[in-house]
């Protein structure tokens, strides 16, 4: 009889609360370590290899309003700092991902002098990639939600590149999945880092890319609050993420863009 990992065992085993987030990132080859809920904070709190905002839990985050909405809670600053170049890729690592249904953004926020005094819940955000419904129905479909997942006890792994161009300096970074399987209940996961971005790039994006978080999100958006078990939605083919458009940096070919990160629709 084929056996399953016991990781993978474990967290089918939990469906119903199991829940998930990044605690991981590789770039260049490196990797650097986040931080992780399932060990005490004491062995974690101001280690100098923590390069993640502090999340004490796997469960996600309800309200639109919260301000953990931006670096999850507590979200209190990392102690060190990723090296990246634009044009580098950024590879968050999941233990596990259960969840299939709803949209992945990436999100960077300009600290300006530095992310360890950076307050997230007031700063600008801009998106540098998301990605939605591939193929098929809303309720049905592949989403890459559920297309990054190995089901195989291997990490789950999503891979982005930071805009060519992008102005040196320190950023947060936001890897977030809003899961929609619960009628009108969206589940919001997000986990920040910090970068520190070099290379000669001085472009910045406009104010028409910038937003809020919390703020993006609202219950009176279709995409966000909705039932996919209702028939005319969760039989749908097309899904649009609402807030700002993706800001990709540097003029790029799409053939550029589409060799980095997830391939396929949004």
């Amino acid at each position: 009889m084929r056996r399953l990992p016991l990781m993978l065992t474990a967290c089918l085993l939990g469906v119903v609360s199991a829940h998930g987030g990044t605690s991981k990132y590789i770039v260049n080859g490196i990797a650097y370590t986040g931080y992780d809920p399932s060990i005490l904070s004491s062995e974690q709190d101001n280690q100098p290899w923590l390069v993640q905002r502090k999340w004490i839990t796997i469960d996600p985050i309800f309200e639109t309003t919260n301000t953990s909405l931006a670096c999850n809670f507590p979200g209190s600053p990392a102690v060190s700092s990723i090296p990246i170049n634009s044009g580098d890729n950024i590879t968050a690592v999941y233990n596990y991902w259960l969840h299939t249904v709803g949209p992945m953004v990436l999100w960077m926020a300009d600290c300006g002098v530095s992310c360890q005094t950076f307050n997230p819940s007031e700063g600008k955000w801009f998106k540098i990639a998301e990605r939605g419904l591939l193929t098929g129905t809303v309720r049905e479909g592949m989403w890459r939600q559920r297309d990054f997942q190995h089901w195989d006890g291997m990490p789950d792994l999503w891979t982005e590149m930071i805009p060519r161009g992008l102005k040196a300096g320190n950023y947060l970074i936001r890897h977030e999945i809003i899961a929609l399987h619960i009628a009108h209940r969206p589940q919001f996961y997000p986990e920040c880092a910090h970068l520190v971005v070099g290379g000669e790039g001085k472009e910045v994006p406009g104010k028409e890319f910038l937003t809020s978080i919390p703020g993006v999100w609202d219950m009176s958006q279709p995409e966000i609050n909705l039932d996919i078990y209702i028939e005319e939605i969760g039989n749908a083919t097309t899904y649009n993420i609402p807030g700002p458009p993706v800001w990709e940096g540097q003029a790029t070919t799409r053939l550029d863009r589409l060799s980095y990160g997830f391939k396929g629709p949004k």
